[in-house]
Protein backbone atom coordinates (compact mmCIF):
# COMPACT_ATOMS: atom_id res chain seq x y z
CA UNK A 1 0.00 0.00 0.00
CA UNK A 2 2.88 2.29 0.82
CA UNK A 3 4.77 1.50 -2.63
CA UNK A 4 1.07 2.60 -4.38
CA UNK A 5 1.15 5.48 -2.88
CA UNK A 6 4.16 6.49 -3.89
CA UNK A 7 3.17 5.70 -7.02
CA UNK A 8 0.59 8.15 -7.44
CA UNK A 9 2.34 10.91 -5.51
CA UNK A 10 5.03 10.77 -8.47
CA UNK A 11 2.48 10.33 -11.45
CA UNK A 12 0.55 13.64 -9.98
CA UNK A 13 4.07 15.36 -9.01
CA UNK A 14 5.16 14.93 -12.94
CA UNK A 15 1.64 15.87 -14.59
CA UNK A 16 0.79 19.19 -12.13
CA UNK A 17 2.43 21.41 -14.25
CA UNK A 18 1.03 20.81 -17.67
CA UNK A 19 -1.05 23.11 -19.47
CA UNK A 20 -3.93 20.40 -20.49
CA UNK A 21 -6.72 21.10 -18.75
CA UNK A 22 -10.80 19.60 -18.58
CA UNK A 23 -11.66 23.06 -19.26
CA UNK A 24 -11.67 26.09 -22.15
CA UNK A 25 -9.89 28.93 -20.14
CA UNK A 26 -10.61 32.50 -21.21
CA UNK A 27 -7.56 33.51 -23.05
CA UNK A 28 -8.07 30.23 -25.36
CA UNK A 29 -11.58 31.15 -25.70
CA UNK A 30 -10.92 34.94 -26.95
CA UNK A 31 -8.20 34.21 -28.89
CA UNK A 32 -7.93 30.57 -30.41
CA UNK A 33 -11.84 29.64 -30.74
CA UNK A 34 -13.27 33.12 -31.85
CA UNK A 35 -14.76 34.03 -28.97
CA UNK A 36 -15.54 37.79 -27.94
CA UNK A 37 -12.27 40.19 -28.05
CA UNK A 38 -11.98 42.27 -24.85
CA UNK A 39 -11.98 46.32 -25.94
CA UNK A 40 -14.57 49.27 -26.05
CA UNK A 41 -17.72 49.14 -27.85
CA UNK A 42 -18.29 50.54 -31.23
CA UNK A 43 -20.79 52.04 -33.56
CA UNK A 44 -24.23 52.94 -31.50
CA UNK A 45 -22.95 51.17 -27.97
CA UNK A 46 -19.72 53.65 -28.55
CA UNK A 47 -22.24 56.80 -28.69
CA UNK A 48 -24.63 55.58 -25.49
CA UNK A 49 -24.55 57.81 -22.72
CA UNK A 50 -27.48 57.11 -20.01
CA UNK A 51 -29.16 59.17 -17.63
CA UNK A 52 -30.14 57.87 -14.69
CA UNK A 53 -33.72 57.40 -13.66
CA UNK A 54 -34.14 59.38 -10.56
CA UNK A 55 -32.60 62.67 -12.91
CA UNK A 56 -34.89 64.87 -14.95
CA UNK A 57 -34.45 64.53 -19.03
CA UNK A 58 -34.55 68.04 -19.79
CA UNK A 59 -32.59 69.83 -16.99
CA UNK A 60 -30.33 66.44 -16.44
CA UNK A 61 -30.38 66.78 -12.60
CA UNK A 62 -32.18 64.82 -9.69
CA UNK A 63 -35.56 65.79 -10.53
CA UNK A 64 -37.68 67.07 -6.96
CA UNK A 65 -41.06 67.41 -8.23
CA UNK A 66 -41.66 63.94 -10.98
CA UNK A 67 -43.73 63.77 -13.31
CA UNK A 68 -44.02 61.41 -16.55
CA UNK A 69 -45.28 61.03 -19.79
CA UNK A 70 -47.33 58.45 -21.48
CA UNK A 71 -43.68 56.18 -22.66
CA UNK A 72 -42.46 56.72 -19.05
CA UNK A 73 -40.19 59.86 -19.88
CA UNK A 74 -39.61 61.40 -16.51
CA UNK A 75 -39.59 65.75 -15.91
CA UNK A 76 -39.54 67.60 -13.25
CA UNK A 77 -42.55 70.33 -13.20
CA UNK A 78 -40.38 73.38 -13.15
CA UNK A 79 -38.25 72.98 -15.84
CA UNK A 80 -40.95 71.25 -18.28
CA UNK A 81 -43.98 73.48 -17.58
CA UNK A 82 -41.49 76.82 -18.89
CA UNK A 83 -40.07 74.20 -21.73
CA UNK A 84 -43.84 73.87 -23.22
CA UNK A 85 -44.75 76.81 -22.84
CA UNK A 86 -42.15 77.80 -25.01
CA UNK A 87 -41.41 75.06 -27.92
CA UNK A 88 -44.57 73.24 -27.24
CA UNK A 89 -43.24 69.50 -27.63
CA UNK A 90 -41.42 66.94 -25.95
CA UNK A 91 -37.44 67.64 -25.10
CA UNK A 92 -36.71 64.12 -25.74
CA UNK A 93 -38.71 62.96 -28.70
CA UNK A 94 -39.58 66.50 -29.84
CA UNK A 95 -43.16 65.21 -30.57
CA UNK A 96 -46.36 67.55 -29.73
CA UNK A 97 -46.99 67.60 -25.87
CA UNK A 98 -49.09 69.38 -23.63
CA UNK A 99 -48.85 69.90 -19.91
CA UNK A 100 -51.76 68.17 -18.88
CA UNK A 101 -51.03 64.96 -20.64
CA UNK A 102 -48.16 64.75 -17.92
CA UNK A 103 -48.74 61.96 -14.97
CA UNK A 104 -47.71 63.23 -10.89
CA UNK A 105 -45.30 60.60 -10.05
CA UNK A 106 -44.74 59.59 -6.07
CA UNK A 107 -41.67 57.81 -5.62
CA UNK A 108 -41.31 56.61 -2.04
CA UNK A 109 -38.23 56.37 0.11
CA UNK A 110 -36.51 54.61 2.73
CA UNK A 111 -34.60 55.73 5.89
CA UNK A 112 -31.27 56.34 3.80
CA UNK A 113 -32.98 58.35 1.53
CA UNK A 114 -32.73 56.38 -1.14
CA UNK A 115 -35.97 55.53 -3.60
CA UNK A 116 -37.28 51.45 -3.32
CA UNK A 117 -40.41 50.10 -3.58
CA UNK A 118 -43.30 50.59 -1.10
CA UNK A 119 -44.22 46.49 -1.34
CA UNK A 120 -40.92 45.19 -1.52
CA UNK A 121 -39.19 47.43 -0.02
CA UNK A 122 -36.11 46.71 -2.36
CA UNK A 123 -33.94 49.76 -3.22
CA UNK A 124 -33.77 50.38 -7.36
CA UNK A 125 -30.97 50.58 -9.03
CA UNK A 126 -30.00 50.76 -12.60
CA UNK A 127 -30.88 47.16 -13.59
CA UNK A 128 -34.56 47.49 -11.50
CA UNK A 129 -37.46 47.21 -13.74
CA UNK A 130 -39.96 50.43 -12.94
CA UNK A 131 -43.15 50.97 -13.51
CA UNK A 132 -46.09 53.19 -12.61
CA UNK A 133 -50.20 53.19 -12.45
CA UNK A 134 -51.42 56.26 -14.70
CA UNK A 135 -54.83 56.88 -12.13
CA UNK A 136 -52.12 57.03 -8.79
CA UNK A 137 -49.51 57.85 -9.99
CA UNK A 138 -47.65 55.72 -7.39
CA UNK A 139 -44.53 53.59 -8.04
CA UNK A 140 -43.62 50.13 -7.65
CA UNK A 141 -41.21 47.74 -8.96
CA UNK A 142 -42.12 45.48 -12.04
CA UNK A 143 -41.71 42.28 -9.57
CA UNK A 144 -44.41 43.08 -6.83
CA UNK A 145 -46.94 44.47 -9.38
CA UNK A 146 -46.39 41.10 -11.64
CA UNK A 147 -46.49 38.51 -8.58
CA UNK A 148 -49.30 40.51 -6.79
CA UNK A 149 -51.56 41.73 -9.66
CA UNK A 150 -50.76 40.32 -12.87
CA UNK A 151 -50.55 37.00 -11.93
CA UNK A 152 -53.10 36.86 -9.60
CA UNK A 153 -55.28 38.89 -11.88
CA UNK A 154 -56.03 41.41 -9.30
CA UNK A 155 -56.17 44.33 -11.16
CA UNK A 156 -56.28 46.47 -8.26
CA UNK A 157 -53.50 49.59 -7.17
CA UNK A 158 -51.14 47.56 -4.40
CA UNK A 159 -51.58 50.90 -2.04
CA UNK A 160 -54.77 52.56 -2.73
CA UNK A 161 -57.12 49.51 -3.89
CA UNK A 162 -57.93 51.68 -6.98
CA UNK A 163 -58.92 49.27 -9.93
CA UNK A 164 -56.98 49.29 -13.27
CA UNK A 165 -56.56 47.93 -16.63
CA UNK A 166 -53.03 46.88 -17.77
CA UNK A 167 -52.79 49.72 -20.12
CA UNK A 168 -52.38 51.79 -17.03
CA UNK A 169 -48.71 50.17 -16.54
CA UNK A 170 -46.21 53.09 -17.37
CA UNK A 171 -42.20 51.49 -17.79
CA UNK A 172 -40.31 54.10 -16.43
CA UNK A 173 -37.42 52.57 -16.62
CA UNK A 174 -37.11 49.06 -18.32
CA UNK A 175 -33.61 47.13 -18.12
CA UNK A 176 -34.11 45.44 -21.64
CA UNK A 177 -34.76 48.51 -23.26
CA UNK A 178 -32.80 51.53 -22.59
CA UNK A 179 -33.18 53.81 -25.44
CA UNK A 180 -34.95 56.81 -24.02
CA UNK A 181 -32.16 56.76 -21.26
CA UNK A 182 -29.53 57.23 -24.08
CA UNK A 183 -28.31 61.34 -24.18
CA UNK A 184 -27.32 61.27 -27.39
CA UNK A 185 -30.61 60.96 -28.46
CA UNK A 186 -32.11 63.80 -26.72
CA UNK A 187 -34.06 66.19 -29.24
CA UNK A 188 -33.57 69.39 -27.42
CA UNK A 189 -29.50 68.63 -26.64
CA UNK A 190 -28.78 67.86 -30.83
CA UNK A 191 -30.71 71.43 -31.57
CA UNK A 192 -29.18 73.13 -28.16
CA UNK A 193 -32.47 74.45 -26.87
CA UNK A 194 -32.65 75.99 -24.09
CA UNK A 195 -35.41 78.46 -22.01
CA UNK A 196 -34.56 81.85 -21.65
CA UNK A 197 -35.42 83.50 -18.83
CA UNK A 198 -36.21 87.35 -19.42
CA UNK A 199 -35.75 88.00 -15.96
CA UNK A 200 -32.06 86.81 -15.35
CA UNK A 201 -31.27 88.03 -18.77
CA UNK A 202 -32.38 91.23 -17.64
CA UNK A 203 -30.80 91.36 -14.68
CA UNK A 204 -27.28 90.39 -16.00
CA UNK A 205 -27.43 93.57 -18.14
CA UNK A 206 -28.98 95.76 -15.46
CA UNK A 207 -27.66 95.16 -11.62
CA UNK A 208 -30.56 97.68 -10.46
CA UNK A 209 -33.38 95.21 -11.45
CA UNK A 210 -34.06 93.77 -8.62
CA UNK A 211 -33.96 96.94 -6.42
CA UNK A 212 -37.33 98.05 -7.02
CA UNK A 213 -37.82 100.44 -4.13
CA UNK A 214 -34.39 100.88 -2.48
CA UNK A 215 -34.39 103.99 0.84
CA UNK A 216 -32.29 107.42 0.48
CA UNK A 217 -29.21 105.24 2.26
CA UNK A 218 -29.02 102.61 -0.59
CA UNK A 219 -29.04 105.33 -3.63
CA UNK A 220 -26.21 107.26 -1.65
CA UNK A 221 -24.21 104.58 -1.52
CA UNK A 222 -24.67 103.23 -5.04
CA UNK A 223 -24.03 106.61 -6.37
CA UNK A 224 -21.14 107.35 -4.62
CA UNK A 225 -20.24 103.59 -6.27
CA UNK A 226 -20.93 104.60 -9.70
CA UNK A 227 -18.62 107.39 -9.61
CA UNK A 228 -15.52 105.70 -8.72
CA UNK A 229 -16.36 102.83 -10.29
CA UNK A 230 -14.58 101.61 -13.64
CA UNK A 231 -15.56 98.54 -15.62
CA UNK A 232 -12.33 95.92 -16.00
CA UNK A 233 -10.82 96.52 -19.28
CA UNK A 234 -10.46 93.44 -21.10
CA UNK A 235 -6.80 92.45 -21.26
CA UNK A 236 -5.17 92.99 -24.63
CA UNK A 237 -1.89 91.10 -25.64
CA UNK A 238 -0.04 93.12 -27.46
CA UNK A 239 3.63 93.13 -28.20
CA UNK A 240 3.87 96.62 -26.71
CA UNK A 241 2.35 95.58 -23.19
CA UNK A 242 4.50 92.25 -22.97
CA UNK A 243 7.48 92.04 -21.46
CA UNK A 244 10.08 91.94 -24.04
CA UNK A 245 12.77 89.15 -23.41
CA UNK A 246 15.86 89.09 -24.80
CA UNK A 247 20.09 89.05 -24.61
CA UNK A 248 21.52 87.14 -21.83
CA UNK A 249 18.03 86.93 -19.73
CA UNK A 250 15.98 85.66 -22.10
CA UNK A 251 15.53 81.36 -21.61
CA UNK A 252 15.94 78.54 -24.27
CA UNK A 253 11.98 77.80 -22.63
CA UNK A 254 8.95 79.09 -22.01
CA UNK A 255 6.82 80.92 -19.19
CA UNK A 256 4.68 77.40 -19.10
CA UNK A 257 1.72 80.06 -18.59
CA UNK A 258 -0.06 78.59 -21.90
CA UNK A 259 -0.03 75.08 -20.59
CA UNK A 260 -0.58 75.83 -17.09
CA UNK A 261 -4.32 77.90 -18.59
CA UNK A 262 -4.83 74.96 -20.44
CA UNK A 263 -4.37 72.57 -18.20
CA UNK A 264 -5.82 73.60 -14.90
CA UNK A 265 -8.90 75.28 -14.44
CA UNK A 266 -7.53 77.84 -11.47
CA UNK A 267 -5.46 79.48 -13.72
CA UNK A 268 -6.12 82.19 -16.05
CA UNK A 269 -6.11 81.02 -19.97
CA UNK A 270 -3.22 82.25 -22.29
CA UNK A 271 -2.66 81.73 -25.93
CA UNK A 272 0.40 83.74 -26.19
CA UNK A 273 4.19 82.13 -25.35
CA UNK A 274 6.24 84.08 -23.62
CA UNK A 275 9.72 83.56 -22.60
CA UNK A 276 10.89 82.99 -19.47
CA UNK A 277 13.38 85.19 -17.66
CA UNK A 278 16.86 83.74 -16.05
CA UNK A 279 17.96 84.71 -12.38
CA UNK A 280 20.46 87.07 -13.26
CA UNK A 281 22.61 85.77 -9.86
CA UNK A 282 22.49 82.05 -11.50
CA UNK A 283 23.79 83.94 -15.18
CA UNK A 284 26.70 85.53 -13.39
CA UNK A 285 27.60 82.18 -11.74
CA UNK A 286 27.55 80.13 -14.91
CA UNK A 287 29.67 82.57 -16.79
CA UNK A 288 32.09 82.60 -13.52
CA UNK A 289 31.95 78.96 -13.33
CA UNK A 290 32.44 78.38 -17.74
CA UNK A 291 35.38 81.30 -17.34
CA UNK A 292 36.92 79.21 -14.33
CA UNK A 293 37.15 82.80 -12.11
CA UNK A 294 38.47 82.96 -9.08
CA UNK A 295 38.46 85.39 -6.12
CA UNK A 296 41.06 87.18 -4.05
CA UNK A 297 40.44 88.70 -0.52
CA UNK A 298 43.03 89.78 1.95
CA UNK A 299 41.61 89.59 6.25
CA UNK A 300 43.85 92.08 7.92
CA UNK A 301 44.31 90.96 11.52
CA UNK A 302 45.49 92.17 14.96
CA UNK A 303 48.43 89.56 14.09
CA UNK A 304 48.66 90.14 10.63
CA UNK A 305 47.35 89.46 7.05
CA UNK A 306 45.87 86.43 5.43
CA UNK A 307 45.20 86.69 1.61
CA UNK A 308 42.32 83.58 0.74
CA UNK A 309 41.39 82.21 -2.26
CA UNK A 310 37.96 81.68 -3.40
CA UNK A 311 36.76 78.65 -5.43
CA UNK A 312 34.20 81.45 -7.35
CA UNK A 313 34.20 78.92 -10.05
CA UNK A 314 32.55 75.91 -8.13
CA UNK A 315 30.58 77.54 -4.81
CA UNK A 316 29.84 80.76 -6.37
CA UNK A 317 26.60 81.10 -3.89
CA UNK A 318 29.04 80.78 -1.19
CA UNK A 319 31.97 82.82 -2.21
CA UNK A 320 28.95 85.46 -3.33
CA UNK A 321 27.96 85.88 -0.10
CA UNK A 322 31.82 85.85 1.29
CA UNK A 323 32.24 88.81 -1.36
CA UNK A 324 29.49 90.93 -0.14
CA UNK A 325 29.94 90.70 3.36
CA UNK A 326 33.27 91.97 2.98
CA UNK A 327 32.49 94.97 0.70
CA UNK A 328 30.20 95.90 2.81
CA UNK A 329 32.42 95.84 5.91
CA UNK A 330 30.21 93.48 7.66
CA UNK A 331 33.53 91.60 9.10
CA UNK A 332 35.39 94.83 10.10
CA UNK A 333 36.00 94.69 14.05
CA UNK A 334 34.38 91.10 14.38
CA UNK A 335 37.18 88.67 16.72
CA UNK A 336 37.32 84.98 16.13
CA UNK A 337 35.15 83.71 18.86
CA UNK A 338 36.48 80.10 18.99
CA UNK A 339 39.76 78.74 18.61
CA UNK A 340 41.09 74.83 19.11
CA UNK A 341 44.47 73.84 18.61
CA UNK A 342 45.40 71.14 16.09
CA UNK A 343 41.67 71.81 14.28
CA UNK A 344 40.50 75.24 13.59
CA UNK A 345 39.37 78.76 14.08
CA UNK A 346 36.33 80.58 13.44
CA UNK A 347 34.96 83.76 12.73
CA UNK A 348 32.33 85.69 11.35
CA UNK A 349 29.82 86.82 13.90
CA UNK A 350 29.39 90.20 14.52
CA UNK A 351 28.31 89.61 18.16
CA UNK A 352 31.20 87.57 18.80
CA UNK A 353 29.54 84.49 21.13
CA UNK A 354 28.90 82.23 17.85
CA UNK A 355 25.17 82.18 17.82
CA UNK A 356 24.93 85.65 15.40
CA UNK A 357 25.44 86.65 11.64
CA UNK A 358 23.25 86.55 8.82
CA UNK A 359 24.13 85.99 5.02
CA UNK A 360 24.37 88.70 2.34
CA UNK A 361 21.09 87.57 1.00
CA UNK A 362 19.08 88.52 3.84
CA UNK A 363 18.72 84.44 4.68
CA UNK A 364 20.28 81.21 5.56
CA UNK A 365 21.56 79.28 1.68
CA UNK A 366 21.87 76.01 0.84
CA UNK A 367 25.36 73.75 1.27
CA UNK A 368 27.38 73.22 -1.66
CA UNK A 369 28.93 70.73 -1.97
CA UNK A 370 31.79 69.45 -4.43
CA UNK A 371 33.60 66.21 -4.49
CA UNK A 372 37.44 67.46 -4.73
CA UNK A 373 36.72 70.05 -2.13
CA UNK A 374 37.22 68.62 0.82
CA UNK A 375 38.90 69.48 4.65
CA UNK A 376 42.47 68.54 3.80
CA UNK A 377 45.60 70.47 4.54
CA UNK A 378 46.11 73.27 6.94
CA UNK A 379 44.62 76.77 6.20
CA UNK A 380 41.34 75.52 4.42
CA UNK A 381 38.54 78.25 4.25
CA UNK A 382 35.02 76.90 4.88
CA UNK A 383 32.02 77.87 5.85
CA UNK A 384 30.34 77.15 9.65
CA UNK A 385 26.09 75.90 10.26
CA UNK A 386 24.15 74.92 12.65
CA UNK A 387 22.95 71.94 10.42
CA UNK A 388 22.08 71.55 6.93
CA UNK A 389 21.05 74.37 4.85
CA UNK A 390 21.77 76.89 7.46
CA UNK A 391 24.64 79.07 6.08
CA UNK A 392 24.99 82.68 6.93
CA UNK A 393 28.36 84.69 7.82
CA UNK A 394 30.36 82.06 10.11
CA UNK A 395 33.10 80.37 8.62
CA UNK A 396 35.86 78.69 10.21
CA UNK A 397 39.76 78.42 8.69
CA UNK A 398 41.47 74.74 9.70
CA UNK A 399 44.52 73.89 11.33
CA UNK A 400 44.71 70.63 10.15
CA UNK A 401 43.15 67.92 8.08
CA UNK A 402 39.31 67.66 9.00
CA UNK A 403 37.77 64.57 6.67
CA UNK A 404 35.03 64.35 9.28
CA UNK A 405 33.73 67.45 7.99
CA UNK A 406 33.16 66.80 4.66
CA UNK A 407 29.84 67.09 3.03
CA UNK A 408 28.89 68.68 6.30
CA UNK A 409 30.18 72.11 6.11
CA UNK A 410 31.26 73.73 2.42
CA UNK A 411 34.37 74.66 1.48
CA UNK A 412 34.93 77.77 -0.50
CA UNK A 413 38.67 78.74 -0.24
CA UNK A 414 42.08 78.52 0.89
CA UNK A 415 45.16 80.51 2.88
CA UNK A 416 47.03 81.04 0.44
CA UNK A 417 49.36 83.98 2.05
CA UNK A 418 50.20 84.60 5.75
CA UNK A 419 50.19 81.01 7.18
CA UNK A 420 52.97 82.91 9.87
CA UNK A 421 49.97 85.02 10.98
CA UNK A 422 48.22 81.43 10.77
CA UNK A 423 50.48 80.20 12.94
CA UNK A 424 50.53 82.79 15.68
CA UNK A 425 46.68 82.89 15.77
CA UNK A 426 46.84 79.29 16.43
CA UNK A 427 49.99 80.20 19.44
CA UNK A 428 46.85 82.16 21.19
CA UNK A 429 45.62 80.13 24.24
CA UNK A 430 42.04 79.57 24.80
CA UNK A 431 40.19 78.97 27.91
CA UNK A 432 37.33 75.96 28.70
CA UNK A 433 34.98 77.65 26.58
CA UNK A 434 37.62 77.72 23.39
CA UNK A 435 37.08 81.19 23.45
CA UNK A 436 41.15 82.83 22.91
CA UNK A 437 41.94 84.92 25.76
CA UNK A 438 43.74 87.52 23.58
CA UNK A 439 41.72 88.82 21.21
CA UNK A 440 42.51 88.10 17.58
CA UNK A 441 40.31 90.58 15.83
CA UNK A 442 39.65 90.98 11.95
CA UNK A 443 40.65 94.73 11.65
CA UNK A 444 40.01 95.18 8.02
CA UNK A 445 38.50 93.20 4.58
CA UNK A 446 40.05 93.93 1.39
CA UNK A 447 38.88 92.35 -1.79
CA UNK A 448 40.75 92.32 -4.60
CA UNK A 449 39.38 90.12 -7.47
CA UNK A 450 35.66 89.51 -7.59
CA UNK A 451 34.39 87.76 -10.43
CA UNK A 452 30.73 88.53 -9.95
CA UNK A 453 31.00 92.24 -10.01
CA UNK A 454 33.56 92.05 -12.88
CA UNK A 455 30.22 89.98 -15.04
CA UNK A 456 28.30 92.30 -13.57
CA UNK A 457 29.69 95.22 -15.29
CA UNK A 458 30.39 93.28 -18.70
CA UNK A 459 26.70 92.87 -18.67
CA UNK A 460 25.90 96.70 -17.84
CA UNK A 461 28.32 97.73 -20.57
CA UNK A 462 26.36 95.16 -23.39
CA UNK A 463 23.41 96.40 -22.50
CA UNK A 464 24.01 100.07 -22.62
CA UNK A 465 25.80 99.42 -26.09
CA UNK A 466 22.95 97.77 -27.99
CA UNK A 467 20.78 100.68 -26.41
CA UNK A 468 23.19 103.32 -27.51
CA UNK A 469 23.28 101.10 -31.41
CA UNK A 470 19.10 101.89 -31.15
CA UNK A 471 18.87 105.27 -30.18
CA UNK A 472 22.02 106.22 -32.41
CA UNK A 473 21.54 104.25 -35.76
CA UNK A 474 25.19 104.74 -38.06
CA UNK A 475 24.35 108.07 -40.45
CA UNK A 476 26.20 107.76 -43.48
CA UNK A 477 29.24 110.55 -44.59
CA UNK A 478 28.42 113.16 -47.11
CA UNK A 479 30.43 115.68 -48.80
CA UNK A 480 31.07 119.35 -49.10
CA UNK A 481 28.23 119.68 -51.30
CA UNK A 482 25.88 117.55 -48.95
CA UNK A 483 25.74 114.38 -51.57
CA UNK A 484 25.73 111.04 -49.02
CA UNK A 485 28.65 108.88 -49.94
CA UNK A 486 28.33 105.13 -50.12
CA UNK A 487 30.44 103.31 -47.33
CA UNK A 488 33.36 101.56 -48.54
CA UNK A 489 34.45 98.49 -47.22
CA UNK A 490 37.26 97.40 -49.30
CA UNK A 491 39.19 98.63 -52.59
CA UNK A 492 38.58 96.54 -56.03
CA UNK A 493 35.57 95.10 -57.64
CA UNK A 494 32.51 95.31 -55.35
CA UNK A 495 34.37 97.63 -52.49
CA UNK A 496 30.66 98.55 -51.62
CA UNK A 497 29.49 95.13 -50.84
CA UNK A 498 29.63 94.33 -47.08
CA UNK A 499 31.55 91.28 -47.10
CA UNK A 500 29.60 90.03 -43.67
CA UNK A 501 26.15 90.46 -45.79
CA UNK A 502 27.56 88.35 -48.96
CA UNK A 503 28.80 86.03 -46.78
CA UNK A 504 32.55 86.27 -48.32
CA UNK A 505 35.34 87.54 -47.27
CA UNK A 506 36.78 90.68 -48.97
CA UNK A 507 39.64 89.85 -51.64
CA UNK A 508 42.61 92.09 -51.84
CA UNK A 509 42.79 93.37 -55.73
CA UNK A 510 46.10 93.71 -58.11
CA UNK A 511 46.84 97.35 -58.54
CA UNK A 512 48.68 96.87 -61.64
CA UNK A 513 47.46 95.00 -65.06
CA UNK A 514 48.50 91.18 -65.49
CA UNK A 515 51.36 89.80 -68.01
CA UNK A 516 48.88 88.98 -70.36
CA UNK A 517 46.74 91.62 -70.71
CA UNK A 518 50.26 94.12 -70.78
CA UNK A 519 51.46 92.00 -74.02
CA UNK A 520 48.51 92.38 -75.37
CA UNK A 521 47.70 88.51 -75.67
CA UNK A 522 44.06 87.25 -75.03
CA UNK A 523 43.95 85.16 -72.01
CA UNK A 524 43.27 81.73 -72.50
CA UNK A 525 40.44 80.10 -72.12
CA UNK A 526 40.05 77.04 -69.81
CA UNK A 527 38.58 73.56 -71.83
CA UNK A 528 35.45 73.01 -70.37
CA UNK A 529 35.09 69.10 -69.42
CA UNK A 530 31.81 66.89 -69.82
CA UNK A 531 29.25 67.47 -73.07
CA UNK A 532 27.18 70.10 -73.08
CA UNK A 533 24.94 69.23 -76.23
CA UNK A 534 25.01 67.08 -79.38
CA UNK A 535 26.15 70.45 -81.58
CA UNK A 536 29.58 69.53 -81.49
CA UNK A 537 29.44 66.03 -82.59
Amino acid sequence: ARRFVERIAAIMGKKQHQKDKMYITMTEWTHLYGGKKPGPDVGQKSKFRRLPFYCCSLSLQPFEHPYCTKDGTVFDLLNIVPYLKQFGHNPVTGEPLEAKSLIKLTFHKNSDGKFHCPVTYRVFTESTHIITIRPTGNVFSYDAVERLNLKAKNFRELLTDEPFVKADIIHLQDPNNLDKFNLADFYHLKNNLKVVNEEEERAKSDPMYHLKQPNAETKMALEELYKDYKPPEKEKQEASDAIKVSGKAAAHYSTGAVAHGFTSTAMSVVTKQETALLDMSSLRYDVVARRKKKGYVRLKTNFGDLNLELHCDYVPRTCDNFLRLCKSGYYKGTVFHRSIKNFMIQGGDPKGTGKGGESAFGKAFKDEFRPHLVHDGRGILSMANSGPDTNKSQFFITFRSCKHLNNKHAVFGKVVGGMDTLVAMERVEADEKDRPKKPIRIEDAQVFVDPFDEIEKEFSEEEQGKEKEKKEPEKPEADAGGTVKPKIYHSGVGKYIKPVSTGQQSVKRPSSPSASSASGQPPKKKLGSGFKDFSAW
